[in-house]
């Protein structure tokens, strides 16, 4: 697909390409025989508080709304 640089030196990627990459905010750009290679890249803060670890852990183990609401309760019998 054809790409178009401007003045600025920015290029827009087609929206078919960019389909495959929603999630996707950030990209490494390099030189590469003559080519240019971009990699999907996911930025993480050093020193994130600790409510997104949390949030990331969350969603790493699969975990619903409903998961945790019932843990609480669960919790709270006791």
């Amino acid at each position: 697909m054809l790409c178009k640089r401007t003045y600025k030196n920015q290029i827009t990627l087609p929206k078919k390409i960019m389909e495959d990459f929603k999630d996707v905010e950030y990209f490494q750009a390099k030189a590469e025989a003559g080519k240019i290679i971009l990699e999907p890249m996911k930025i993480t803060p050093a020193s994130a508080p600790p409510i997104e670890k949390v949030r990331r852990k969350i969603a790493a183990l699969g975990l619903t709304e409903k998961d945790i609401e019932e843990a609480i309760a669960w919790a709270r019998k006791k």
